[in-house]
């Protein structure tokens, strides 16, 4: 397991809040930190795999008005293989394989209702080992893995506390 401090606890949070923002911008709102140890914990982290820097699209603003999660169940011995071909598709936003009812957990984007169908139906139905897929439409997404952040316990210098305050824009 990376092991984080409060410091590189601040940093990533301030990276949360804008992803462009300047080891200069981050040092400043910190403050008592150079912008030179910044951008080495912020290198270190990215190397130890710790955070990603990346770009996350939104899918409305590309037209895409419908998320979708589809559950499907899979012959024994065909999951992975099932799950890798369903990673395939430019619509499939996460995939993964999972424990108990359905062995596969699809999210699909789509610009509406009958795009959703004919996926489920025409391309995740057919495929080799799936048995059956129950698809729910996603009206509204609160949180998505890019807004979760990390818990201030993992912290190696406090198991309770939470880390200090950023400095705000006035």
């Amino acid at each position: 397991m990376s092991k984080i401090d409060k410091i590189d606890l601040q940093i990533v949070n301030l990276l949360m809040e804008d992803g462009r923002m300047t080891a200069a911008e981050i040092a400043r709102r910190m403050g008592g930190i150079s912008q030179r140890v910044v951008r080495y914990r912020i290198e270190r982290m990215i190397k130890e795999g710790m955070i990603s820097i990346c770009a996350v699209p939104h899918p409305h603003a590309f037209g895409f008005e419908v998320i979708a999660d589809v559950f499907v169940e899979v012959e024994p011995g065909m999951i992975r293989e099932v799950a890798e071909a369903l990673a395939k598709h430019e619509c499939v936003s996460y995939v993964a394989c999972s424990i108990g009812e359905r062995d596969v957990s699809v999210q699909v984007v789509a610009r509406d209702n009958a795009e959703v169908y004919d996926f489920a139906t025409q391309v995740i139905g057919r495929l080799p080992g799936v048995r059956k897929t129950t698809t729910s439409i996603v009206p509204v997404k609160l949180k998505d893995v890019y807004q979760w952040r990390i818990p201030a316990g993992v912290c190696e210098n406090s198991k309770s506390e939470p880390a200090p305050p950023v400095q705000t824009e006035p």
